[in-house]
């Protein structure tokens, strides 16, 4: 996971590309209070799992990604991001460990996740799949685990 420093740029919520992402109506920015209620509503809804652009300047490509996938996957689930404070709260619930993220769920049951920046074809590819994959368990953040006597084999 590479981070970037660019000191300068505003904070995600007052970003211009943030604005314009969600001022569109397309994609509402949720608090982690709001999250649930949106999150089960019938159907499918892909969240976007941002985070400060000076730290993760791949947010903001995403945040111009985002709009082109509604309307390349027209009707088929509805977004909304999660700006930095939410997403950093909510995120141990969904098992991914690369910023910026797109989760995937099902009336309100966990689908997938595309985590990182990617190409348009790779988005397309990996959304597509989703929308017709099972719902799952999201997948544990991995936690090394090493025995203090050192021995190499279990109990």
């Amino acid at each position: 996971m590479s981070a970037l420093s660019a000191p300068g740029l505003p904070p995600a919520a007052e970003h211009p590309l943030f604005r314009r992402l969600m001022d569109s109506g397309i994609c509402p920015s949720l608090s982690a209070g709001e999250f649930e209620a949106f999150a089960a509503q019938p159907g499918n809804t892909l969240i976007f799992f941002s985070e400060e652009p000076a730290k993760y300047r791949e947010v903001l490509d995403l945040a111009v990604i985002l709009p082109e996938l509604s309307k390349a996957f027209a009707g088929r689930f509805r977004s909304c991001v999660l700006l930095p404070e939410p997403a950093r709260v909510l995120q141990h619930r969904f098992g991914f460990n690369k910023w910026p993220a797109l989760v995937m769920l099902r009336d309100g049951e966990y689908v997938g996740a595309v985590a990182g920046l990617r190409d348009w074809s790779t988005y397309v590819k990996e959304i597509g799949r989703l929308l017709v994959a099972p719902v799952s368990r999201p997948p544990a953040i991995g936690v090394a685990v090493r025995s203090e006597a050192g021995d190499s084999h279990c109990h």
